[in-house]
């Protein structure tokens, strides 16, 4: 298959950001279509979680479904005004024919995400399925449920392919995956340690055109990269360190976070996890299904769509912060979104409990105006750091 980015390697780290950031907000998805030009085929799966590496060992593409800044004038239609838009905008995306698939999935994440597979599948003829994600963890067959969701899901992948996932096929893709968290666990370090070198938007167009390209070109794209940001000559300045939570799956328009950036150093947060769910490199071993499975089960990060005992969100959220030396924490949630808005009850509770200052917020994908977030915004930080 071809290449899907243009060339980068002889562009400043500045502009190959543009590069990254006009892919990432560009409601056509150019390298999708490329793909296909190429004769290649494609399986689209919304948020929150997917095992790509399943997708990938058939040759096929895993595109992330996540919104579009688009007005949904035909999705709108299929859903209740009462919804959360990313829903709304990845049918759009479908429905105008910006993104052709061969095969949609989704999971029961929310009430409202539980029923999109249907609803596509009532307007496509390709595949719709739905991946079901155990609802249980910690039970002690939810690994043996797991892999065998993975076998189903992976037979049905083998159709559109047109042919069988063979194990070294799929280890050879686990390997290609396990060196991109790896990569992105070098990303968000930088951000972590050094966040002067590296804005929160910058660090996400870098993390979401993953989703759209095939992960060895995104390993090349981000081995290029991280030399580049270390590079940098930037000074640090005296700015709030925060985390941001609440971009598990509809994600904030990226000037929003561009606004965040003109005030705050954001050194750790939840946008499209997904991506980063495993942060621990996965074995390979006789049965990488099992492994994929396991690997969810006890070597992931957490969300408010994951009910896991042994991760309660409210103290993983405290560690995180810890973990990243944060002063404070931005605790948003999509519009809608009665996962994240639950979560903002639970979240300033605990932090409430450990004396912690925080910003609540809402947003939409499709917002475009933030002038009345920046004074809040700026109000809250200088609160902070002059009180």
């Amino acid at each position: 298959m071809p290449r899907l980015l243009d060339s980068y390697e002889n562009m400043s780290i500045d502009d190959a950001l543009i590069m990254c950031r006009d892919l990432v907000e560009d409601p056509d998805f150019p390298t999708v279509k490329k793909w296909r030009e190429a004769g290649g085929k494609v399986v689209g799966h919304f948020q929150v979680y997917f095992p790509e590496e399943i997708v990938d060992a058939a040759g096929l593409l895993p595109f992330k479904v996540r919104g579009a800044q688009i007005e949904p004038r035909h999705g709108e239609s299929h859903f209740g005004s009462y919804l959360c838009s990313i829903l709304k905008t990845s049918l759009e995306i479908a429905l105008g024919g910006q993104v052709v698939l061969d095969m949609f999935v989704s999971h029961p994440i929310c009430d409202s995400a539980r029923n999109l597979a249907a609803v596509w599948g009532r307007n496509f003829d390709y595949p719709c399925e739905i991946l079901y994600l155990p609802q249980n963890p910690n039970s002690s067959h939810a690994a043996a449920y797991l892999r065998g969701e993975y076998a189903r899901l992976a037979r049905e992948v083998e159709k559109i392919a047109g042919r069988e996932i063979t194990t070294d096929q799929l280890r050879a893709s686990m390997t290609v995956f396990n060196k991109n968290r790896a990569l992105l666990r070098e990303l968000y370090a930088i951000k972590r340690d050094t966040p002067w070198l590296l804005a929160v938007d910058e660090a996400y167009v870098l993390l979401a055109v993953g989703g759209m390209i095939p992960r060895e070109e995104h390993n090349e794209l981000l081995s290029w990269a991280l030399p580049k940001i270390r590079g940098r000559s930037a000074t640090p300045q005296d700015r709030m360190r925060l985390v941001f939570s609440g971009g598990f799956c509809e994600q904030p328009p990226l000037d929003l976070l561009h606004t965040i950036a003109q005030f705050s150093y954001v050194v750790d947060d939840d946008l499209l996890v997904g991506m980063r769910y495993i942060t621990e490199d996965i074995a390979l071993g006789d049965d990488p299904l099992a492994n994929l499975a396991s690997a969810y089960l006890d070597q992931s990060s957490y969300s408010p769509v994951q009910h896991d005992m042994n991760k309660p969100k409210e103290h993983m959220l405290l560690q995180q912060i810890k973990a990243a030396n944060a002063g404070a924490a931005i605790i948003s949630a999509a519009k809608m979104c009665e996962p994240g808005l639950d979560e903002q009850v639970a979240y300033t509770k605990a932090l409430d409990d450990e004396g912690i200052r925080y910003f609540v917020t809402e947003f939409e994908e499709r917002m475009a105006n933030f002038d009345s977030l920046e004074i809040q915004l700026e109000t809250f930080i200088e609160n902070l750091l002059f009180a």
